[in-house]
């Protein structure tokens, strides 16, 4: 069975996009088949009992996963403030050509026309990509200005979510540069790197914040507060580990170990709450 994934933008013509995913569903679920998934889905549910809907599922997770929010944010300040102040990360190399690659595409992004096309291919292909790792397959792929889509065989909320969190762009330029280094010696000129993180970087970010309020049934899908939590941490980690990449004097341990100090923070903050509020 091919599901649709479909991204859809506030400005698109949502009739034709419909129009084109219930084309795809009636070819692949004549009526009768749908009947038929009908009774089986009601029968199944019939012999579990009660079952609790997947969202109701989702929205607990996520509210479980707010405190393990709280403890990577706090670790990920920490490590930064810690490489920018008494390191002068601030100062080096690789931290003013990110920045000012960065810069320079926020002014593009408010300046000039917004690239769409590009954003939707590589959104579309962020969730093509995606399946391939999951082990799924892409059977249709469709990508314009006005909004894109894929059809594949598997899908799930990492699937759905990919393109908010795996800046598939500054993952290209690495590659592209790690295979450059492979014929020419690149070592005096990561600046030039570091500067096109920046701006593809910039360009992953402003394009997801810039999304995420357009009602995109990539996040209504799974539930958008488990979404959205789901987006923050995989972007923390990213930039957890730019930092730790680009920062000699911050490494895997110093960042695990300020996470398990912000963790035994915030249980003692919480246990003293409890017991006031008990009291």
């Amino acid at each position: 069975m091919t599901q649709p994934l479909t991204s859809r933008f506030g400005f698109c013509n949502l009739a034709t996009k419909q129009k084109m995913a219930t084309g795809n569903r009636r070819k692949k679920h004549p009526p009768r088949q749908k009947a038929s998934l009908l009774r089986t889905s009601m029968a199944a549910q019939q012999d579990s009992g009660l079952t609790i809907p997947s969202r109701w599922l989702k929205f607990i997770i996520a509210l479980f996963l707010l405190p393990l929010s709280w403890v990577l944010t706090e670790a990920f300040f920490n490590c930064f403030s810690v490489a920018t102040l008494q390191h002068r990360f601030w100062a080096s190399t690789e931290f003013w050509f990110f920045g000012l690659g960065f810069v320079l595409w926020l002014i593009a992004f408010f300046g000039l026309a917004k690239p769409l096309l590009i954003y939707v291919y590589g959104h579309e292909l962020t969730h093509a990509v995606w399946v391939w790792l999951m082990g799924g397959r892409v059977t249709a792929f469709k990508a314009r200005a006005s909004g894109g889509y894929i059809i594949t065989d598997k899908s799930n909320f990492l699937i759905a979510l990919a393109p908010y969190f795996f800046p598939i762009y500054s993952l290209l330029v690495i590659a592209l540069w790690g295979g450059m280094s492979l014929f020419r010696p690149l070592e005096g000129h990561q600046e030039y790197l570091f500067a096109l993180i920046g701006l593809t970087w910039g360009f992953h970010f402003t394009f997801t914040l810039w999304m995420i309020p357009k009602g995109q049934t990539d996040l209504t899908e799974h539930g958008t507060f488990f979404s959205l939590v789901i987006i923050y941490l995989m972007n923390l980690a990213l930039l957890a580990l730019f930092v730790i990449i680009a920062s000699p004097n911050v490494g895997f341990a110093d960042f695990l170990r300020e996470a398990l100090s912000s963790a035994v923070d915030f249980s003692v903050a919480t246990r003293s709450l409890v017991l006031q509020f008990v009291r």
